[in-house]
């Protein structure tokens, strides 16, 4: 059989719909898994990097306020739609995960009668998947979604990465240790409070700032900080007890070893430090829809993090709460979270049902 995967730009659309292919593939090698992105984004290099093909078609940004774009994009969406088309045509079951590549696949499927799944893995869902779970009933969601067609989706969590999930499964045994041994591994003292802060692959400029002129604080009474500053942002100077890097390698290790993390909150970064994280600082995006905003309620809902505005989070403002985190970190549980544990599962259980009757 041959499964489509449709899911590009960030690494919300892009990691789970790659945790799902490895999983199929390990129970169906048999099959050809191909996926469709734009010539923008994550799945560039994420995609070939797990040797799977990637086909591109032209992305399309939906307007979100009336201009002159308002005129030029259903030409435009009509052409991706078309290249959509192509390359799902002849496949066995198409599945979405969002972003600019989903809404042309998705109706590119329904015009060839080609089956397919939805996944939404943000709290607030886009336009894509808005879309899709009003033409299949196959309809699965990271957290329930109050109103709309996804309302009434499968509710799986977020497939975690494979090294995340490795992580959470052996923590589980003795999460103490595993947090000490994650600092050490990282060059950090086990018994000093790590402070991880990462903002993206391609980092924040803004939020970078603020955290470099705010390392008197951070790295006061033995605090030690891991600092991933982005792929397109230069490295500050080093110091004790502060490790600045473009991209953090290994951030199943990140997460455990850190007793305070300060991110944003994409759907993959809060699955990930639910999964692992102990307290977190979630400071949304500031444009987009609004999603980021959602994401972090599971972390939130457990007393394992809070949320501040990228305008109030300032030198000030850590300067008069750090402690507070700090303390906020030890009075929370030192375990993490299997609440996403089995999402993969459930999403390729959704999948087989959805292709039951042509599944062997």
């Amino acid at each position: 059989m041959k499964i489509i995967f449709a899911g590009g730009g960030t690494a919300g659309h892009v990691e789970p719909a790659l945790a799902i292919a490895r999983l199929w593939q390990s129970k169906y090698p048999q099959d050809t898994l191909e996926f469709i992105g734009t010539a923008k984004g994550l799945e560039n290099q994420l995609v070939p990097a797990a040797n799977f093909k990637l086909y591109k078609i032209p992305k399309v940004v939906m307007p979100r306020k009336v201009s002159l774009s308002l005129f030029s994009t259903p030409l435009a969406f009509l052409g991706a739609f078309m290249s959509a088309r192509r390359v799902v045509k002849g496949a066995d079951l198409l599945i979405g995960f969002g972003g600019y590549v989903s809404a042309p696949a998705y109706l590119a499927a329904k015009s060839l009668g080609i089956a397919f799944v939805v996944h939404e893995a943000n709290a607030k869902p886009g336009f894509a998947n808005r879309l899709g779970a009003r033409l299949t009933q196959s309809v699965a969601v990271a957290q329930p979604v109050a109103k709309g067609a996804l309302s009434r989706a499968l509710i799986t969590g977020i497939p975690l990465r494979s090294d995340v999930a490795q992580a959470l499964s052996k923590s589980g045994k003795d999460w103490a240790k595993a947090r000490a041994n994650a600092k050490s591994n990282l060059g950090f003292s086990p018994s000093d409070p790590l402070v991880l802060a990462f903002f993206g692959s391609q980092g924040s400029l803004a939020l970078n700032s603020v955290i470099e002129k705010s390392l008197p604080t951070l790295l006061s009474g033995g605090a030690q900080l891991l600092h991933g500053v982005g792929k397109l942002n230069s490295l500050p100077k080093a110091q004790e007890r502060y490790q600045a890097t473009a991209y953090i390698e290994d951030m199943a290790t990140a997460y455990l070893a850190a007793d305070l993390i300060i991110s944003r909150s994409g759907a993959i970064s809060c699955s990930e430090i639910n999964a692992l994280g102990r307290y977190a600082l979630f400071i949304p995006l500031p444009i987009g829809n609004g999603e980021q905003r959602f994401n972090a309620s599971q972390v939130i809902s457990q007393g394992r993090g809070e949320i501040i505005d990228q305008e109030h989070f300032t030198p000030a403002w850590i300067a008069n709460n750090f402690n507070r985190l700090l303390g906020k970190s030890k009075s929370s549980s030192i375990s993490g979270s299997e609440s996403d544990i089995n999402a993969s599962e459930k999403i390729v259980n959704l999948m087989e049902f959805t292709l039951s009757g042509k599944r062997r």
